[in-house]
């Protein structure tokens, strides 16, 4: 980058009038950026777009031509922040304009509930567009993950003659080869395991509240993909003050994040009491609980009914949040509190989860495994704020 080149990036960073000291003369396509940038950074909270859709739908199509796509994520959300553009997310025509992104995503479901209908209709594309990407991006390594450490379930080490895997035996038996006699002698037999309906069940168990916006997000397209392996029977159960079972929209993560209402307090203690109704075989459950852990309701309660799904031999995992926006925001004694009962609790990635639902599936130490991707986990003893 020559030196004209850099001075300019600096005047669109620094904004013109007062702060445009270089003496740089900016060409028609910087201008163009440089009136897209002012037009969201210079002006009052009221917003120098001003309030009209026509003047926003333009202002998007400029970011568009002028920036990269992540760039351009970057601005609309600062808008919607900024210049309080939520409200005209109502109007069709707005939508059919913005780049669909996660954070897009959020904020539509949010405005569900005073969304008018010929707004839902453009709303639910935008949101399907961005699931329709994460569900390609999560399902492959998330389907061989299941299956992978599910494999071992279903061997049959006491096969009958027409059961018997004779690939797997002969590989397995090769030490046992006899050179003189020319013989194998199979010590062990392998065979194909009868199949079952549901090997494992999996509880997600999501706070709904407005910091697990992403979370929640990503849990929807998780368990619509873990809810399509007939290997695994798949809840997943959303709350805030409230508890609401969306299981039976898991076919479809669009009508399922329809059925949420982002926002409101947080009842963890009310969750997990709906999730114990849901346990039929408790060695073989393992409950997902998605929450940043900032209790509204009655903390020692929720303590208790943790501890019960524990004892009862339910594999407990808490997940502080489930984005790639790093170290989240947690309430660090209640977390303790949890992993003192010998649940895992950590943040993880939806690039992490299949790795870690296959070592859960495995019943691998979930700490350890969490050590080995560089994960820190919350202590038992721990006692700090985060």
């Amino acid at each position: 980058m020559d030196e004209v080149e850099r001075l300019k990036r600096w005047r669109l960073v620094l904004g013109g009038d007062e702060a445009d000291g270089i003496g740089i003369e900016l060409g028609p396509t910087e201008l163009g950026m440089d009136r897209a940038l002012s037009a969201l950074y210079e002006g009052q909270r009221s917003g120098a777009l001003g309030l009209s859709s026509p003047a926003v739908v333009r202002w998007l199509g400029d970011i568009r031509a002028y920036f990269p796509r992540s760039v351009v994520q970057l601005l609309q959300a600062d808008a919607l922040e900024r210049l309080h553009l939520k409200r005209l997310l109502l109007e069709p025509e707005l939508l059919e304009s913005v780049e669909p992104d996660l954070h897009l995503v959020s904020t539509l479901v949010s405005l569900v509930s005073v969304m008018p209908q010929r707004t839902r209709e453009s709303a639910r594309v935008v949101v399907r567009q961005v699931l329709e990407a994460l569900e390609l991006q999560l399902r492959q390594p998330l389907e061989q993950s299941v299956r992978g450490a599910l494999a071992r379930t279903t061997r049959n080490r006491r096969p009958r003659h027409g059961e018997i895997d004779w690939n797997r035996t002969i590989r397995a038996n090769l030490k046992h080869w006899r050179p003189r006699q020319k013989v194998l002698v199979p010590e062990t037999l392998l065979g194909f395991g009868h199949r079952r309906s549901a090997l494992r069940d999996v509880i997600l168990c999501v706070d709904q509240s407005g910091s697990m916006e992403a979370s929640v997000v990503y849990s929807a397209v998780l368990g619509c993909v873990l809810a399509s392996l007939p290997a695994l029977r798949t809840n997943l159960v959303v709350f805030d003050t409230a508890v609401v079972d969306l299981t039976e929209y898991l076919s479809d993560p669009v009508e399922l994040l329809f059925g949420t209402q982002l926002g409101g307090g947080t009842d963890i203690a009310q969750a997990l009491g709906y999730a114990q109704g849901l346990v039929r075989n408790p060695l073989d459950t393992i409950l997902v609980l998605i929450s940043d852990l900032f209790e509204g309701g009655n903390r020692d309660e929720m303590l208790r009914r943790a501890a019960s799904l524990a004892a009862s031999g339910v594999q407990v995992i808490v997940l502080l949040a489930l984005n790639d926006d790093g170290a989240p925001s947690f309430d660090v004694s209640v977390a303790a509190g949890l992993a003192a009962l010998g649940a895992p609790v950590f943040a993880c990635t939806p690039g992490q989860f299949p790795d870690l639902m296959g070592a859960a599936l495995r019943r691998e130490d979930l700490l350890q495994w969490a050590a080995a991707k560089g994960i820190v986990a919350v202590r038992g003893e721990s006692c700090g704020r985060s």
